[in-house]
């Protein structure tokens, strides 16, 4: 509880509490039945005098408890026996309080309300008022300790968060750069030209995953772009051996996902399926909206390698890992006797 909203409780209580304490008198004063009131020769003033410095001993109290105990403070620890404390040493204050002001009136005639019923009431007051401003006091400090709680569970919720990501971006698949640079050193003997167009396509590649790794999410156009550029890569490799049909829909290039999520899916489908000349492979990409979202898809025919890869890339179940703490949304996986389907979601721009 911040400073501001604890003196505002402790003005609300001590207003409100000071004048209910004297809820008795102030009936007395509208009392027109003609009958004995229970406070004879009471007056308006009195009552204010009384019901104000009633105010002033809580607001008070409450000082005094929270310099001593430091109840607003939620950092502070505050055991059992110092509440008991707390509570003894309101009340004995809190009748020398009222004993101040008795003296005020007899010494310098400070209006009060004189009557032996009114006497009797204030123990009975003391009491009172000291277990409100203990109970209040410890109810904010309950209440500060829990706002604090939940703020430092989503720091703790956000820095893991954070290092399961980087942990998860750590792990990308090093074997793409080396069989980029045994593409390009074809290149470089075959067709000098080609070569060139080749590292200018690799050198976006990389600076995509080097400037992109601390982000968490990317527009669907830039993904796209980096995308085009590996499948460019991808294409020199395995020539016509490889195709991909793109049919990405312009209106949705600001939704936004994982950076590198497409790369991924690429990667997984090269790594695990035959591409030759006798089985050529054909990528599908797509944007569709549908009533659970809007999303991506990547598809294509199965046609499982004869030797299994052992690839160390990122992978599905990563990817997957990735799109939960990112976006709080889990990537769809589905598999038949001859397709392969990932879905994406994507996120719509705020």
């Amino acid at each position: 509880m911040t400073d501001k909203k604890y003196i505002l409780l402790i003005t609300l209580v001590s207003v409100t509490v000071g004048f209910l304490i004297h809820f008795p008198e102030l009936l007395s004063l509208s009392d027109g039945n003609g009958g004995q009131p229970m406070f004879p020769l009471l007056s308006p003033t009195d009552v204010l005098f009384e019901a104000g410095y009633a105010v002033f001993s809580l607001a008070l109290l409450f000082a005094l408890n929270s310099r001593l105990f430091g109840f607003h403070h939620p950092w502070v620890h505050i055991p059992w026996w110092k509440v008991v404390l707390s509570f003894l040493l309101t009340w004995v204050v809190s009748k020398w309080l009222g004993e101040a002001f008795v003296l005020l009136h007899h010494h310098f005639n400070v209006p009060a309300i004189d009557t032996t019923v009114h006497h009797y009431l204030h123990p009975m007051r003391d009491f009172m008022m000291s277990l409100v401003v203990t109970v209040t006091c410890y109810i904010s400090y309950l209440i500060g300790q829990r706002q604090r709680m939940l703020v430092q569970n989503g720091e703790l919720q956000a820095e893991n968060a954070r290092q399961q990501y980087l942990a998860l971006k750590s792990q990308l698949n090093p074997h793409t750069l080396f069989n980029s640079l045994n593409t390009l050193q074809s290149l470089v003997m075959e067709s000098p030209d080609k070569a060139q167009e080749y590292i200018r396509q690799l050198s976006l590649v990389l600076r995509y995953n080097l400037q992109e790794e601390e982000k968490h999410l990317v527009t669907l156009r830039r993904e796209m772009e980096s995308a085009q550029a590996y499948i460019y890569l991808m294409q020199v490799r395995y020539e016509e051996n490889l195709h991909f049909d793109l049919q990405v829909d312009p209106a949705l290039l600001d939704h936004r996902l994982p950076p590198m999520s497409i790369q991924t899916l690429i990667e997984n489908a090269i790594k695990h399926n035959e591409i030759s000349h006798r089985k050529p492979l054909t990528l599908h990409i797509v944007t569709e909206r549908g009533e659970g979202g809007t999303v991506l898809r990547l598809s294509n025919v199965l046609q499982p390698r004869r030797t299994p890869s052992a690839g160390n890339g990122i992978g599905l179940a990563n990817l997957s890992k990735r799109y939960v703490l990112l976006t709080g949304h889990d990537i769809k996986v589905s598999r038949t006797e001859d397709t392969f389907r990932v879905i994406l979601p994507l996120m719509a721009s705020n």
